[in-house]
């Protein structure tokens, strides 16, 4: 419905005067506000009702002049509210609005523009949009130094979007300078159950199980293609959470997704990623090389006191393939190899408390008791196959004992089934006498005494350095830190010789 206005309303009344200033540097003269219009309906299927204030009719016949424009409309849960000039309206030559963007998720705006954008929290964004809609190459959109929050993260940038052929495309760059880590959890669906109620999902997180099971819609992947980097200068959280910043290249191209690099700043250290999706299979195959260098373990574990004055650091790789279209369906299936070594720790049940481990701090307090207690190194060999990982090497080299890890963890059916053998070093006295078991679901294992002996003395050692292989690879992670020798070095130089390391007596 439109009705003309009780008087004209000046463009400058409503688009604030410094906007109005804009226009007029360009030489052209906006039109007074002259009609009210309202409208409700549906659009793309979804409910939609608005209203707003246009030019008077004279104005839309000179191409020339711009014509003003405000309208304040929801489109189902999508909010948008634009305000500035429209050149040659019956044509739709070009705009040039301040558009004010809000919505539960970013993904909801697909079925209304056709734009690819990701699972978010809910979002609200202040920018220009700026287009020339008959551009020879494709209708051409920006959306220029816009602000706004996702989640409790705050955003800005500009993006571009080009309507040309075979597929559209997004490209920009994007920084948040207070980013909350939680706020990425909806990517790949691992927000709670009522968090993907709020942002428009179905997908349900069944109970007990970790790992998440939200579906990526790569249906809509070769919609179009996208390069857009994302940088979060800081990462905002727990204090005892050692991620400081993020930084990302996302390419999308006809179907197929990849972050070169997903890189972290991570406790002094960096991790870094190379994922790449392909959505044009079903299901979707992806792979991801994992690699992480000089983490600090007295920021690692900020809060837990006998590791502040240790120089040890951690580093692993990994590089793992998988299919299906969830994070639980990619690991269920997956193939690879996992590698970390952990060098000058110290380890307690209070270290497991800590953590949130219950039945870690069990298994520390069977090993050790209440003590705090120095790990020389930590090493791990991890092969997986189809979507079961088996250790060919899993040992802690403590001051008191050294122990041993065995069995497996199975991420189809998310289930641990591991055997802990310590045997003491020397003529040092350790208490326990069984192997110690870890079973049951990822969400809440359980941990006992297994009825059986402990290995034979020595029989553990003779096995450890019978470990060639795992032990030459994992060599490849050692790196001094803090002008300290790795205690891990000298271990697996032993066990790649083929002999058994030397025991503290």
């Amino acid at each position: 419905m439109i009705d003309p206005l009780g008087k004209p309303i000046p463009f400058s009344d409503i688009v604030g005067s410094s906007e109005a200033k804009k226009v007029q540097d360009k030489g052209a003269t906006p039109q007074d506000y002259a009609f009210g219009v309202t409208f409700k309906g549906q659009y793309k299927g979804q409910k939609l009702n608005g209203s707003g204030k246009l030019g008077g009719l004279l104005a839309l016949k000179d191409a020339n002049q711009p014509f003003p424009v405000q309208v304040d409309a929801h489109v189902g849960d999508t909010h948008a509210a634009v305000a500035g000039t429209v050149t040659d309206p019956q044509n739709l030559g070009a705009l040039d609005l301040r558009l004010k963007l809000s919505g539960s998720s970013l993904g909801n705006l697909y079925p209304l523009t056709g734009v690819t954008l990701p699972d978010s929290p809910a979002y609200s964004t202040d920018g220009r949009l700026i287009a020339k809609i008959h551009d020879p190459a494709g209708a051409n959109f920006r959306y220029e130094g816009f602000n706004g929050k996702i989640g409790n993260s705050d955003i800005h940038g500009d993006l571009g979007f080009v309507a040309s052929q075979p597929r559209p495309k997004l490209t920009g760059a994007l920084v948040s300078n207070q980013l909350l880590f939680t706020d990425l959890a909806p990517l790949i669906g691992a927000d709670s159950n009522a968090e993907q109620k709020k942002r428009g999902g179905d997908s349900k997180q069944p109970a007990g199980k970790v790992l998440p099971v939200d579906q990526f819609q790569t249906d809509r992947w070769r919609a179009m293609d996208a390069d857009v980097e994302f940088t979060g200068k800081r990462i905002v959280q727990s204090p005892d959470l050692p991620f400081t910043d993020l930084y990302t290249h996302v390419v999308l191209d006809d179907g197929q997704l990849s972050l070169q690099p997903l890189r972290f700043g991570v406790a002094g250290g960096k991790l870094d990623a190379d994922i790449r999706l392909d959505g044009r299979i079903t299901p979707l195959q992806g792979r991801a090389k994992v690699s992480a260098r000089n983490l600090k373990l007295k920021q690692l574990f900020p809060t837990f006191e006998p590791m502040k004055t240790s120089f040890g650091e951690l580093a692993g790789d990994a590089d793992i393939s998988g299919k299906g279209n969830s994070v639980a369906a990619l690991l269920g299936t997956a193939n690879g190899d996992l590698k970390m070594l952990v060098n000058d720790g110290a380890i307690s049940r209070s270290l497991m408390e800590i953590a949130g481990l219950n039945v870690g701090n069990y298994v520390v307090g069977r090993l050790f008791g209440d003590k705090d207690v120095k790990i020389n190194c930590a090493a791990s060999d991890l092969g997986i196959k189809d979507g079961l990982a088996t250790p060919r090497l899993f040992v802690f080299d403590t001051e008191n004992a050294i122990i041993f890890i065995d069995g497996t963890a199975n991420f189809k059916t998310e289930q641990l089934d591991l055997a802990i053998k310590p045997e003491s070093k020397g003529f040092r006295v350790f208490s326990l006498r069984s192997p110690l078991y870890v079973r049951g679901p990822f969400a809440k294992p359980s941990a006992g005494v297994q009825t059986g002996p402990l290995l034979l003395r020595g029989a553990g050692m003779v096995l450890l350095g019978a470990t060639v292989g795992p032990a030459a690879g994992l060599l490849a992670l050692v790196a001094p830190s803090g002008g300290e020798p790795n205690q891990c070095a000298p271990l697996l130089e032993q066990m790649r010789a083929g002999k058994a390391p030397k025991t503290v007596q």
